[in-house]
This record gives structure tokens, C-alpha cells and sequence, in this order.
């Protein structure tokens, strides 16, 4: 056992606050005081550690690289940002690059290497409108049909944890039947109608896809796929806040609409992450990232260079929230969207011991996960 003693934690339902916290065999099991618990600075706070349910990669490694050095070489990468769990995301590849990519992330899972929990697969394409595939390769994209899901998900049983997909382009019972295999459906990368987004929604549609992002967007007449992810309280809403993909209008409108606990953050990160500006690719595609801007040659946005930091920090600024109200948006939210909240997400007594130990202006001085120090910062003592 080992712990904390008298510091600043953000506590699930307190708010940060000065107290005791004990860890033993990987959980938070007290804040009472106990012997050998040791001090941090008065100015650094533990909080949780951040969960990111899209990224593709960083540091120079792409999830769709498919291999277990790629994958090591990135989640290892993400935890000096305080992500301790993440979903490996996928591109609209062709299939057999796609199956790959799954092999190699339930591979790496089994060897239970020393990184953030690859807590699964985020299948984002190939079962995407082409009107509204952004950098994703149109000739790529599969009819989401209950065979072509089916494919992957024997590839890799249990593996999938989120698809997202185009609702108009689905066959029927589509939703249902990932439903039942407790897969979050999330819409994105649609043309979808007001009309038949309700229906989807209905049908158990959970999330939606870096809102405002190629989807379908509102008219007067026809609400679209943001209309109505705006209006339906039930729907989680991605959001990457580089304040590239979104203004910081955008932010402030889905804020009044969704509030605190609906919204998700995400970097959708590619291997750009971390690294100078240059010429990179994503999904096959060649990307420019230019002053930290990662575009293809027609000027497509193709991914972010995004930290998670620095999204949770540009939502305090524009929103002009507490640091606890945006970290929420980076831990419990996304939790509470993967149906992970019981052991994640949030500190807690006997939830897992996976957190971060930051500064008021959210600089990380040290990571763990299951209680164990996985990342450390050239300036943290203990």
C-alpha cells in the first residue's frame, strides 16, 4: 500500500479537496491517514487520469502501422499528456489493412505491455457516407450491413468498443444488433436526416463523432445530424477543441446546448502528435501539418496534432469553467460513454487507481496507472 498524505485530489462528488489517498493492490481503497504516505507540493493536484475514445496515433506511429511497436511506441507516448486509457482508432482502409490493425491491437493487450490501457477498438469508417468522408479514402468504404460488420467483429471477438457510422447508409437492425453485442454506436461521417437521425437515435445511436466534423450540418428545414445531436439530451458529443476543427463560437453553442456532462473530448491525434511540422500520412493519405495544423493537399482537415492538455485547457478558456468541469469532459464523460464508469473515470473508493499528478495549469508531473508510476516528469519528486 502507498498513498498521499494531506493533498489537493479532485474526488468524485467532492469537487478538489485536501484529504488522505491510500492505494492498494492497483484501487483506491481509503482516504483516511495511514503511516508512510507521502507529501507533494501545496501547488499540484491528483486528479484522473484522462481517457481518449479517439486517437489514431502520435509520435511518429499510426494505430493503422499495425504493429505492437507502433502501438507500444504510442501509448507509452500519451501518457507524458495523462492519458491512461484510450481506444485505438482505425481509418476506412481496405479491409485486410483494417483486420490487421485489429489482430495486432487484441496481440498487444495479451502481452500487457507497460503503456495507457489500450482499453479496445474505436472503428471509425469503413462504414461512412462518401459525401462526408473528410480525409477518410472514399474507395475504401464498406455498406455497414450486418455481414460486413460481422467480418470484424469474428476477427477480433470483444475487441470493438465503438463504431462509427453513417445511419442513412445502414441496413436494417444495424443498431440493435451492435446494441446487444454492447458496442456505442456513434454517428459521424453522415448525411443523415433530421427525421431519420430521431429514428436512429431511437434505435439506441449513443454518441456522435467530433461534432460539427463531417456530418451533415442544420438548415432550418432539416435540423441534419448536428441539429439534432444539439437538441437530444441523451446523445454524447465528441469535440475536438484545437480551435481548428471548431471556433470557439462552436464550443460556446454546445455548451449551452449539451452542458457539462455530455460533452466528450478528444484529440483524434495522428502520428503528427508530439512531433515538428513536416509531411506525414494518415489512412494511406499523405498530410501536411503546417503551425501544428495537420491538412491533405485539398486543404482537408486529416486528424490533429491535439494534447488532451491543451483541449481541456481551451475549454476553460473559452467557456470560462472550473478545471474539475473540463477535466470531467476528458475522464467521467468519456467512462460514463464506453459504460467503463465503475472502474474508471473518476476518483473513487475501489475504482482503479489510474491518475495524474498536474499543476493548476494542467502540466504533468507524473502518470499512473493501477497505482503504478508510468510516467514521471523531469521536475516530480516523490
Amino acid at each position: 500500500m502507498f498513498g498521499f498524505k494531506n493533498a489537493r485530489v479532485y474526488v468524485e462528488g467532492k469537487g478538489i479537496i485536501k484529504t488522505n489517498l491510500q492505494i492498494d493492490n492497483g484501487k483506491f481503497v481509503s482516504f483516511q491517514d495511514a503511516e508512510n504516505l507521502m507529501q507533494i507540493k501545496e501547488d499540484l493536484i491528483i486528479i484522473p487520469g484522462f481517457i481518449d475514445e479517439h486517437m489514431h496515433g502520435a509520435n511518429g506511429n499510426d494505430v493503422m502501422d499495425a504493429t505492437q511497436e507502433s502501438l507500444h511506441n504510442i501509448s507509452q507516448a500519451i501518457l507524458q499528456d495523462g492519458v491512461t486509457s484510450f481506444l485505438a482508432t482505425t481509418m476506412t482502409m481496405e479491409q485486410s489493412r483494417i483486420i490487421n490493425a485489429l489482430q495486432n491491437v487484441q496481440k498487444y493487450q495479451k502481452d500487457n505491455y507497460q503503456g495507457s490501457n489500450v482499453l479496445g477498438v474505436h472503428l471509425e469508417g469503413p462504414f461512412i457516407s462518401e459525401k462526408f468522408c473528410g480525409a477518410q479514402d472514399p474507395k475504401n468504404i464498406l455498406k455497414p450491413s450486418l455481414e460486413n460488420i460481422d467480418i470484424f467483429l469474428k476477427t477480433s471477438p470483444n475487441l470493438i468498443k465503438m463504431i462509427t457510422l453513417a445511419y442513412e447508409e445502414c441496413s436494417r437492425g444495424i443498431i440493435e444488433f451492435l446494441k446487444k453485442k454492447e458496442i456505442v454506436t456513434s454517428i459521424g461521417h453522415s448525411n443523415c436526416s433530421s427525421s431519420l437521425m430521431k429514428q436512429g437515435i431511437k434505435e439506441g445511436i449513443h454518441c456522435s463523432t467530433h461534432t460539427f466534423n463531417a456530418m451533415r450540418g442544420i438548415h432550418h428545414r432539416d435540423i441534419g445530424v448536428v441539429g439534432e445531436v444539439l437538441i437530444n439530451e441523451d446523445i454524447y458529443a465528441e469535440l475536438i477543441a484545437d480551435l481548428h476543427h471548431v471556433s470557439e463560437d462552436a464550443i460556446k453553442l454546445l455548451y449551452k446546448c449539451k452542458g457539462k456532462d455530455k460533452i466528450i473530448l478528444v484529440t483524434d491525434s495522428m502520428e503528427a502528435r508530439f512531433l515538428s511540422d513536416g509531411n506525414y500520412y494518415l489512412g494511406g493519405q499523405k498530410v501536411f501539418v503546417s503551425n501544428g495544423v495537420a491538412c491533405l493537399q485539398d486543404g482537408t482537415l486529416a486528424g490533429s496534432t491535439l494534447r488532451m492538455t491543451t483541449a481541456i485547457n481551451n475549454m476553460r478558456k473559452v467557456l470560462n469553467i472550473s478545471l474539475q468541469d473540463a477535466i470531467d469532459m476528458a475522464t467521467i464523460n468519456p467512462a460514463k460513454n464506453l459504460r467503463i464508469d465503475k472502474s474508471k473515470g473518476s476518483i473513487a473508493l475501489y475504482k482503479d487507481a489510474d491518475f495524474v499528478i498536474v499543476d493548476e495549469n494542467l502540466k504533468v508531473y507524473a502518470t499512473f496507472i493501477n497505482g503504478n508510476l508510468v510516467y514521471k516528469g523531469e521536475n516530480y519528486e516523490r
